[in-house]
């Protein structure tokens, strides 16, 4: 096993009820690096996370993480990583400094005051330390949660929707705050809805139904799927919509706000099928740039005809 990889897994399987939940799942993630875990509800990315840290056994499959054996050395595992869920899970009715003394005692920290003070100046916690943990914005409650999951500084930190309901800014700072970990030798891996988050990614994995549909950087997929798409401006874009998808040429029709994303992997049968449309003055066509959704959509949609497993 390579010593710079912290996960290193090949195979993984796993089902609930006879229902596969992951299947045959092979990747590496090195030291320090940022991986993100996209797809749609209900894609094996939690089961995924789960499997990684000992909280569930795969069904088959092997793999190590932090050079431990996901299957027999699961106690190891969970003494190194830290977990952050994505609603929040520490006590409310305790302050930040008492949710963090709590998390330590747990860790079996010998040097708790010091530890906990440590990761309150680095996540910006020390002013608030005495505030009761209910009466934090999601923000707040977001930092201290990674707090929590960091102040045993885990080599691998598993972050599961980390900034589902969080505003913008807030958002925007939480990724700062990870890139920071990162560049001090963290590997962070972290399952998101959020188109916007996964530029902030070093690497992304797309899963559906189970399976891993691309993995790669944000370049590299885009150069996988190569997506032609057409953007539309008109009038009765629902009318205009059920024509195009009629077509069969026309590979997906997107709506986004008051625009249509018509694409296809064939440029050339893409073109000659909506040129009727394009000569239509009511419209405004565009050839665009495939947008993040736009890809994502169409390998969900075509999981059977496209794989790209590396």
């Amino acid at each position: 096993m390579d010593t710079d990889l912290i996960i290193d897994v090949k195979d993984l399987s796993k089902s609930f009820h006879k229902k596969p939940a992951v299947v045959g799942l092979t990747f590496q993630v090195p030291r320090g690096e940022v991986l993100g875990f996209l797809g749609p509800n209900g894609t094996g990315k939690t089961t995924t996370i789960r499997m990684l840290c000992g909280l569930l056994t795969p069904d088959s499959g092997s793999g190590h993480c932090m050079g431990y054996d996901i299957i027999n050395e699961t106690a190891l595992i969970k003494s190194q990583v830290g977990y952050m869920t994505q609603y929040f899970s520490l006590y409310k009715d305790l302050t930040i400094f008492e949710n963090l003394d709590f998390r330590a005692r747990l860790y079996g920290l010998t040097d708790r005051k010091k530890q906990i003070a440590q990761v309150m100046e680095k996540l910006d916690l020390e002013r608030r330390k005495n505030q009761i943990a209910r009466t934090l914005s999601g923000g707040w409650k977001q930092r201290l949660a990674l707090a929590a999951a960091v102040l045993h500084q885990p080599l691998l930190l598993l972050l599961d929707e980390p900034t589902a309901g969080v505003d913008p800014n807030a958002r925007r700072d939480f990724w700062e705050l990870l890139h920071g970990l990162a560049s001090e030798g963290t590997t962070i891996l972290l399952s998101t809805h959020n188109m916007d988050e996964v530029e902030r990614c070093h690497r992304i994995i797309y899963m559906s139904q189970g399976k891993v549909l691309a993995q790669g950087g944000l370049k590299d997929i885009l150069a996988q799927v190569n997506l032609t798409t057409w953007e539309v401006k008109g009038p009765n874009l629902p009318l205009l919509t059920r024509q195009l998808e009629a077509l069969p040429a026309v590979g997906l029709v997107t709506t986004f706000y008051s625009t249509l994303h018509v694409s296809s992997d064939n440029r050339i049968a893409l073109e000659q099928a909506i040129a009727p449309y394009v000569k239509n003055p009511n419209y405004q066509w565009q050839l665009t740039h495939s947008s993040l959704d736009d890809i994502f959509i169409w390998l969900t949609k075509t999981r059977s005809e496209y794989r790209h497993d590396r």
